[in-house]
């Protein structure tokens, strides 16, 4: 679309929904990536796109082509290689990014938790805590706790994962809001022992973590990666703000 100008926006959190609305409000062409590894995701008003780029060159390709002024990487705090993409992108392009990540989480009076670096380290660190874990880090890293032949394992994921898989292991196919009541019940019926999960920010998940502090459990969190070198905002409305100075100059 010669002479429009495009913002692409990365992601199909919450935060990268509310920002394309927010954009296509106020007449903005707003393109939206999704990695498409969700089978029936959430999608965003205006345009959307579906796969990767094939890398920062790639991106920069499709950056060229469509007329794109400024890109918002808003996916998902664990998402490593598309951040990765979409800073060397850029800058080989020579378009502005901004990161829009919403706040981690915070421990809490009465909250037993545990930081760990990476998913194969609470893989080690939940021996400490008992025999039946909740895990709630995405399909894609139960592959982690495969080797956990003594753990009996509640996993809950969007889509029905693939293996390896631990061996002893139940999965619950849903997506959030959660609330703490409901959470609470599943802990209990389950008569979980310890919670692992990512520190993936924002409200939608954060009943689980009040249900183990109300059940005195103890949680494994996974710290996030670094994204280094990159202007970051915490919420929609600085995103756009930050939209609107690079359309106006």
């Amino acid at each position: 679309m010669a002479g429009v100008q495009t913002v692409l926006v990365l992601g199909g959190t919450g935060e990268a929904r509310a920002l394309a609305a927010g954009l296509v409000e106020r007449g903005v062409r707003v393109v939206s990536s999704l990695a498409g590894r969700v089978a029936n995701p959430r999608l965003p008003v205006g345009e959307v796109r579906v796969g990767g780029f094939g890398g920062p060159d790639g991106l920069v390709r499709w950056l060229t082509e469509n007329g794109v002024v400024a890109v918002v990487d808003a996916t998902h705090p664990f998402a490593e290689r598309i951040g990765a993409s979409a800073v060397a992108g850029t800058a080989k392009a020579g378009i502005p990014l901004l990161r829009l990540q919403r706040p981690g989480w915070q421990a809490g009076p009465g909250d037993d938790w545990h930081w760990v670096d990476s998913l194969d380290e609470a893989a080690r660190k939940i021996t400490s805590f008992g025999e039946r874990v909740f895990l709630t880090s995405g399909r894609q890293g139960l592959a982690a706790f495969a080797g956990c032949t003594r753990q009996w394992f509640l996993a809950r994921c969007v889509d029905p994962p693939e293996p390896p898989l631990p061996p002893k292991i139940e999965i619950i196919l849903d997506r959030g809001p959660y609330d703490v009541p409901g959470e609470t019940a599943l802990m209990r019926e389950h008569r979980i022992d310890v919670l692992v999960t990512k520190d993936s920010g924002g409200t939608m998940t954060t009943a689980k973590l009040l249900a183990a502090r109300e059940r005195g459990i103890p949680v494994v969190v996974v710290r996030r990666p670094a994204r280094a070198g990159v202007r970051t905002v915490e919420d929609v409305p600085a995103a756009l703000a930050w939209v609107s100075a690079m359309l106006g100059a």
